[in-house]
């Protein structure tokens, strides 16, 4: 008799969610965008039930704005709520980066290299949509030796919103060369045990990313009034 296997099957609101998630991230889904429950059906081909959940699900994660009946908005953030998701932020990763220097290792700082090499090759190949992705890879590796599961959690939570807005930052801002920079200042610092310049270093890295997103964001919604 064969032996069965378990095989991890995505269901249908895993997939929608997922794709949701890429077009809201994106920005393909403007903030404040309405999404009807009836439409996505009608685009995933599928019935009203798994959009009905995956919309849930991504108003559990801050996504949307879910109202029964009536489908999701895709949520917009005032200026105030930008920047103290920002703030929040700053404050998680200071306090991992801190806890994970004195326990990198060798393969760590091997890791964190590579994924800068990667997010280089990216933009320097034309494919911006990937360096949101491994920026967020390479911040999670400064991190990993820490081994603080539920900061880890919460900041993959308050992430989840700034990613939305470092993504303007990166794309339509094209401050990748200064935030190429500030990489490989971070991964020097921490290699040569530098804790507080290094955290320092990463608190001015995220608070220029802050003040440059705000500006922006005040910038085209005043065009757009």
């Amino acid at each position: 008799m064969v032996q069965k296997r378990a095989v991890v099957r995505q269901s249908l609101p895993d997939l929608i969610v997922s794709d949701l998630r890429k077009r809201i991230l994106s920005g393909e889904l403007a903030e404040g965008c309405l999404i009807r429950q009836e439409m996505l059906a009608e685009e995933y081909d599928v019935s009203r039930m798994p959009i009905r959940e995956a919309l849930k699900r991504l108003d559990a994660e801050g996504l949307v704005v879910f109202q029964n009946n009536r489908g999701a908005t895709v949520t917009k953030h005032t200026l105030e709520e930008i920047a103290e998701i920002f703030d929040v932020r700053i404050l998680l990763e200071a306090d991992l980066f801190r806890r994970a220097i004195p326990n990198m290792k060798n393969s760590d700082f091997h890791h964190c290299q590579n994924l800068l090499e990667e997010m280089d090759e990216s933009y320097s190949a034309g494919r911006v949509a990937d360096w949101g992705p491994l920026n967020s890879q390479f911040h999670s590796a400064l991190y990993e030796a820490a081994d603080r599961t539920l900061t880890n959690s919460l900041l993959e939570r308050v992430s989840l919103q700034a990613n939305r807005y470092v993504a303007l930052h990166i794309d339509l801002l094209n401050h990748t060369d200064s935030a190429r920079s500030d990489h490989t200042t971070l991964l020097e610092l921490a290699k040569n045990g530098q804790v507080e310049d290094a955290v320092q270093s990463l608190t001015s890295h995220l608070e220029s990313t802050k003040e440059q997103v705000l500006a922006y964001v005040e910038r085209t919604r005043k065009s757009s009034d």
